[in-house]
């Protein structure tokens, strides 16, 4: 089963990332200029991660015991919730993680590790 340690791990693992505390959490950062691409929430149960707010209702509806949003909260953002216990594998976390963090980088950073965040069957 996935955990919060699996989470910093992996995010930790990704070109550039950084923990910093925010609100009181954990939060991992992008590169230089410092754009959160993941959070863990306070229980460790959850992590918070970047999702275009046109692509979440489809991942929302197709998956709702594994992707949720904190209604009042995440409504307006381009963030999405992850059950992290619902995962299937560190394949799957390290998939999420990579697309949030493409999402967060800046281009430069993104432009220096290309691959990371790109499907195999599209790399």
């Amino acid at each position: 089963m996935t955990t919060a340690d699996d989470v910093r791990r992996v995010a930790l693992s990704l070109p550039g990332a950084v923990e910093k505390l925010a609100w009181g959490m954990p939060t991992f950062r992008a590169g230089p200029g410092g754009r959160i691409f993941a959070s863990l929430d306070d229980d460790d149960q959850a992590m918070g991660v970047k999702c275009p707010k046109e692509e979440r209702a489809e991942l929302l509806a197709s998956e709702p015991t594994k992707f949720f949003v904190r209604e009042g909260h995440d409504d307006g953002y381009a963030w999405v919730r992850v059950r992290i216990g619902a995962l299937d594998d560190e394949d799957e976390l390290r998939a999420i993680l990579a697309d949030s963090w493409r999402q967060a980088a800046p281009r430069s950073l993104r432009d220096q590790y290309p691959e990371v965040g790109v499907p195999p069957d599209q790399g």
